[in-house]
């Protein structure tokens, strides 16, 4: 094989690496905002910057924040809410190469609320949370706790990131209305709400995982002044990789069995 031939199949595996990835076109050395037409500025004097909205651009913030309301508020089941995170277009992530949106799976009648950060490749696939690995790995500690039957399990999006990045908090914040109306409709008896990203998002903190982790805290939502007890604890994908923290999360999943079971028996104290 000659030089010429290497050169070329390198690149072509570096390219397919991309692909698969997420990335879908190449840039130049410096940024370049699409939105923004830039007039031609006369001999003296600045430019003038004016924002332009391309026919099919994604809507801002404000508009999908906007419709991500209108679309909650006109829920009244899980179904429908789930028709409804479906038609939003106002997720960036929409038009990043995911082939579906994914919304939930588990009890829709569940007492145990569970959110995760999003969801990656093998759940875009098949349309449900957490079914890869960390998914299963997750499944069996609830089972284990006697949880999985109580636990309706979704993410702070509902679009994969390419490359399996984490969420930003913009594209958090465009699905947020359409996660609380999830949880005002579910009115669970606690949160668990799984890794980093997702504690930051809906703990609305900027501790780390490790200072979250295992503190009960209050997800007050911002319709009708609902609340629920949330607690963070680590993802079941980091466990994979460390193993040894599984004692941390199995030490978070006991206090949150103990309070929903606490909860389940005064009723008939």
């Amino acid at each position: 094989m000659n030089a010429l031939s290497f050169d070329m199949a390198a690149a072509e595996a570096l390219f397919a690496f991309w692909s698969d990835a997420g990335v879908d076109a190449c840039f130049g050395e410096e940024p370049v905002d699409r939105t923004i037409f830039v007039a031609p500025s006369p001999s003296r004097g600045p430019a003038t910057v004016t924002p332009l909205r391309a026919p099919g651009a994604a809507p801002s913030a404000d508009e999908a924040a906007a419709e991500a309301r209108r679309l909650a508020a006109g829920a009244t089941t899980l179904d429908e809410l789930a028709q409804a995170i479906a038609a939003f277009e106002g997720c960036p992530l929409r038009a990043m190469g995911a082939r579906q949106a994914v919304f939930a799976r588990g009890n829709p009648q569940g007492s145990l609320m569970v959110i995760g950060e999003g969801p990656g490749a093998e759940e875009d696939a098949r349309g449900q949370p957490f079914v890869g690995q960390a998914g299963q790995l997750l499944d069996r500690i609830l089972t284990v706790a006697g949880l999985l039957d109580e636990a309706f399990i979704t993410n702070t999006v509902f679009w994969k990131t390419p490359g399996n990045r984490t969420p930003t908090p913009q594209e958090q914040a465009a699905c947020a209305p359409l996660l609380e109306r999830a949880a005002t409709l579910l009115k669970p008896k606690a949160v668990l709400v799984v890794g980093a990203a997702a504690a930051r998002a809906v703990l609305k903190t900027d501790d780390g995982i490790m200072r979250t982790r295992g503190q009960w805290r209050e997800w007050r939502l911002s319709e009708g002044g609902i609340a629920a007890p949330a607690m963070a604890t680590l993802h079941p994908a980091f466990l994979l990789r460390q193993p040894q923290a599984k004692g941390l999360v199995w030490k978070d999943i006991l206090d949150l069995s103990a309070r929903l079971h606490a909860e389940a028996v005064e009723p008939g104290a």
